[in-house]
């Protein structure tokens, strides 16, 4: 029944003929369509589904002419084939052969292909039965149980592989597959003689003279009956003399002797191999064992992959003493790697001895673990090891039992060419890393020069490794397995193995395999490559203590390979990354250049994940840095930035430069918008420059603020100050340029002018406040705008910032909402112009004040901006009830942990004003909250305040 996939071959078989029959002459085009209708006949049709027709037709008219003339053995071509030269193209080398068929040739051709390097795209390879003329001419195709002179079953081959177009690697290719189908010619040409000389092997054990152990011979007789049925792919046979030399022994090559792969190689002369052995190894040719199973040096070039398989059977003269060698290479069939080794001679007796020195009871659990081991140990090491080696080796791996542990087991083969390594590991840890680590490790301890794996998974929680490692013949230096091992266990050790290990060492067993289940399968490769197990075990803790989506966890360091100048940050966010849009100007106005970012996203057990960016900084004089004393200011600073706290301009500098916090860096700040408030003369700009210019400047002026006002202080407060004034001034001595001095003594100017300060307050719930307050006495400030009123308070947040002016101890007057952000206390100094002039009859003094609000909400329209209006007019009045004094049952109560440098001063009342008309219930509630001694008058001056009519 024809399927879609036969239907689909026809059908581009048939175009082909088509083709066929409308461009050659009708006498030819016949004989050409049988050809290639048996060309294509055995092709599977998706590997010619995309080929395009003109290809197909290309492809086998070239066969046709290549085949058409052709003597004894085989042809081959290799080429590239081009319109202009051959009538046809394809993208790939093509290589045509031709001869008489065999087996082999497929497997052996293929295997050449992928030695050199080359992969295989397309292989059309149909056995026809051919006639041909006495000149070797194609006759045509004959049928498959046609016989007569001439005719004969041909393999003809098509091969594409990639493209070479160097003229030498077209050669080469073309000369390695010549190479092999000589090699696959001698091998099936010398076949019934290697059966004749193998059954001559066996038939001259009859004859052993005495000393040789029976058992031995009968059991070598019996192995060598076994390769014989079928057993044994026989590939190549030599005789060798055992002669005395004045140079030691010699194994000399008997002349005549070679077959197959051996025939007319070196027939003359001693074995390369032998003479390439040390003495002490040549001398164990006198040794009277019979058999030697191993590998031979070379490689197969038929039929397999993989080393010889090399049998020698001794001869012995009358003597009764070794003098030669009876060789046979080829490759064992795949019988003796399905069969129970109880069922091969050889391995038999192997089995039987280390069931018998195990001493293990029959039909017990031990005793089945073991047969179950050597069904499964490694087939041709079963061949090659000795029974004591092999009996260390299973008992060894039978201890091992389920436990998940790495273990070695090392033979080496007899003449030194090769080192076989049977190595135990977790089966769930292996990968090819792990075994590409371990094959580095043994081909440095036994200086090997290269090394074949072979991997086995079973049903057991181990997997198994067999590395073979190549070496000089004779030079294995001598080596110490357990040492190995321990290479061994360490190379493969996962980085998971570590961060478990690490976990459980800085956290107890218990929480730290709980945080190996919460972590271990989640970070990423490339987190895996760039850092080690115990900086995990230090990300963990800090990604364990994010609380929200919204929390931020970082840690400032200086990386391990430390350059001038540099530092490290990581960052720890929790659902998504942190924008480098965000996250670079924050870092930039704290005065670092970020030079790299390594951003990995961590996966916990639950599916949610943390993100982690590796940030490398420069930051001149980094080398200068006491990091221990830095780290908490920057990351207390940056979080701070981060949540709004503190506001993200060049005044954070002086967290690294002057070594300040981000609520002493906010000190200055502050101080520096007033000035801006004031008229000042300079930008921020300037002033946060000047101030990074002397950050040790910076940091006397806020050791001033705290002289004048740190309730905790102890000591003379007044002695402190003039001390720190004086040493301040001594140093503005040194500053060169007028301008940042006039800077740097408008900010002493400020703190000498300041009276009160909320700075060192803190909240209900025991935090530093949102903003700061400061009460100034005006007629201490230098430059500052005419009217000056008697005291004046400035509210600094990042949300708003306000001010309040009072013309006398007793005032009242209006806060207004002013939109003027760059001036509002020019407004508000304006208002006060004119309620002097206004009231100048009616009351003596009053008081204004403003406030703006700097970041209103970018959505929610009114609404939101009408509830920021209120959250910082509830604060601003905040700072102005947090320095003013209140009365308790008639005393005077100064506000907690404020530093007065004035009078009692317990009077202030508000009024609404442009944008507070409906705000004084907001204020009686502040007031309220502060246990203020005007409650509800203070926001309108009410039967208490000053009554303006019954003083004038």
């Amino acid at each position: 029944m024809e399927t879609r996939e036969t239907g689909r071959l026809a059908t581009q078989v048939d175009a082909v003929i088509e083709q066929i029959r409308a461009r050659l002459p009708a006498e030819q085009a016949e004989g050409v369509c049988a050809f290639a209708s048996r060309f294509f006949a055995q092709v599977a049709p998706e590997d010619l589904e995309d080929l395009p027709v003109a290809d197909l037709y290309g492809a086998v008219l070239s066969q046709w002419h290549f085949v058409a003339r052709r003597k004894a053995g085989s042809k081959v071509r290799a080429f590239n084939p081009r319109l202009d030269e051959h009538g046809w193209e394809c993208p790939h080398t093509v290589v045509e052969i031709a001869g008489e068929d065999m087996p082999f040739l497929v497997d052996s051709i293929t295997m050449e292909v992928a030695r050199q390097g080359l992969t295989l795209h397309l292989i059309i390879h149909p056995v026809m039965n051919v006639a041909r003329d006495a000149e070797g001419g194609f006759v045509r195709v004959a049928e498959r149980a046609e016989q007569g002179e001439g005719i004969g079953f041909e393999s003809i081959m098509h091969l594409e592989v990639d493209r070479r177009t160097d003229p030498g690697d077209l050669a080469a290719l073309q000369q390695g597959i010549e190479r092999v189908l000589a090699d696959v010619r001698a091998a099936v040409g010398d076949w019934n003689a290697m059966r004749e000389r193998l059954a001559g092997i066996t038939s001259g054990l009859d004859e052993l003279p005495g000393g040789i152990d029976a058992d031995e011979a009968q059991e070598v007789r019996a192995f060598l009956d076994w390769l014989a049925a079928d057993n044994f792919v026989l590939l190549g046979c030599r005789d060798y003399a055992l002669v005395e030399s004045g140079e030691g022994n010699e194994l000399r090559i008997v002349a005549g002797s070679g077959l197959g792969l051996l025939r007319g190689d070196g027939e003359e002369g001693q074995s390369r191999s032998f003479a390439a052995l040390p003495p002490q190894l040549r001398a164990q040719a006198h040794l009277p064992h019979l058999l030697t199973v191993t590998k031979s040096n070379s490689r197969s070039t038929v039929h397999r992959p993989g080393y010889l398989d090399f049998v020698g059977v001794k001869t012995f003269g009358a003597d009764g003493r070794v003098n030669g060698e009876r060789r046979v290479i080829g490759l064992l069939a795949s019988t003796a790697y399905s069969s129970s080794p109880r069922q091969i001679p050889l391995l038999r007796r192997k089995v039987e001895a280390v069931f018998e020195r195990a001493g293990l009871l029959p039909g017990g659990h031990a005793a089945k673990a073991l047969q179950t081991l050597l069904e499964r140990y490694p087939r041709d090491e079963l061949f090659q090891i000795d029974t004591d080696e092999l009996h260390a080796h299973a008992m060894g791996i039978l201890r091992l039992g389920e436990r998940l542990r790495t273990r070695l087991f090392v033979r080496v083969d007899p003449f030194e060419r090769f080192v076989s390594c049977l190595i135990y590991v977790p089966r769930e840890h292996y990968n090819t890393d792990q075994r590409e680590r371990m094959q580095a490790v043994l081909i440095d301890a036994f200086k090997g020069s290269a090394a074949e794996f072979d991997v086995q998974f079973s049903d057991s929680a181990l997997a198994r490794i067999l590395i073979t490692v190549r070496t000089p013949e004779g030079r294995i230096p001598a080596f110490d397995v357990r040492e190995i091992e321990q290479r061994l266990i360490r190379a493969a050790r996962r980085w998971e193995d570590e961060l478990q290990q690490a976990l459980v060492e800085q956290c107890g067993e218990e929480r730290g395999l709980a945080l190996m289940r919460r972590y271990g399968e989640g970070f990423p490769a490339g987190y895996r490559e760039d850092y080690s197990a115990r900086m995990a075990v230090f990300d963990i803790e800090q990604m364990e203590a994010l609380a929200d989506d919204a929390a931020l966890g970082l840690n400032l360091y200086v990386p391990l390979e430390v350059r001038e100048g540099r530092l490290a940050l990581r960052l720890y966010h929790l659902g998504s990354p942190v924008p480098l849009s965000q996250s670079l100007p924050m870092l930039e106005k704290m005065g670092v250049k970020v030079m790299d970012e390594r951003p990995s996203e961590i996966e916990r057990q639950d599916g949610s994940t943390v993100w982690l960016h590796d940030f490398g900084l420069q930051f001149a004089g980094a080398e200068n840095l006491n990091i221990h004393e830095v780290r908490p200011l920057f990351q207390e600073a940056f979080l701070a930035a981060w949540r709004g706290a503190a506001e993200n301009d060049d005044f954070n500098r002086l967290v690294l430069l002057a070594g300040l916090s981000w609520r002493e860096v906010a000190v200055l700040r502050a101080y520096a918008r007033y000035m801006r408030q004031a008229a000042f003369t300079f930008s921020l700009a300037y002033m946060e420059q000047t101030l990074a210019a002397y950050p040790q400047l910076a940091r006397a002026l806020l050791q001033l603020f705290r002289a004048r006002f740190d309730p905790a202080l102890a000591g003379d407060r007044e002695a402190a100050c003039a001390a720190q004034v004086a040493a301040i001034e001594a140093a503005l001595d040194q500053v060169a340029n007028l301008d940042e001095d006039r800077i740097l003594r408008q900010f002493l100017a400020l703190i000498q002018a300041t009276l009160r300060t909320n700075w060192f307050q803190r909240g209900a719930d025991g935090a530093p406040k949102a903003y700061l307050s400061f009460k100034f006495l005006p007629a201490k400030i230098p430059n500052l705008p005419q009217p000056l009123p008697m005291f004046e308070i400035f509210v600094y947040s990042p949300r708003f910032e306000g001010v309040h002016l009072r013309g006398g101890k007793v005032a009242r007057g209006g806060l207004r909402w002013s939109d003027r952000m760059e001036d509002f206390r020019t407004e508000i100094l304006g208002l006060v112009k004119a309620q002097i002039v206004k009231n100048a009859v009616i009351v003596p003094v009053g008081s204004k004040g403003g406030f703006v609000v700097k970041c209103p909400p970018a959505e929610g329209g009114r609404e939101a901006l009408l509830a920021e209006g209120v959250a910082c007019y509830r604060n601003f009045l905040r700072g102005l009830l947090d320095l003013t004094d209140n009365l308790v049952q008639g005393a005077v109560a100064p506000p907690a942990d404020v530093v007065r440098h004035d009078e009692d001063d317990p009077y202030l009342v508000v009024a609404a004003d442009k944008g507070t008309a409906s705000f004084s219930d907001y204020a009686n509630q502040v007031s309220a909250e502060y246990g203020f001694w005007l409650g509800d008058a203070f926001a309108s001056g009410g039967s208490v305040g000053y009554d303006h009519k019954k003083m004038g």
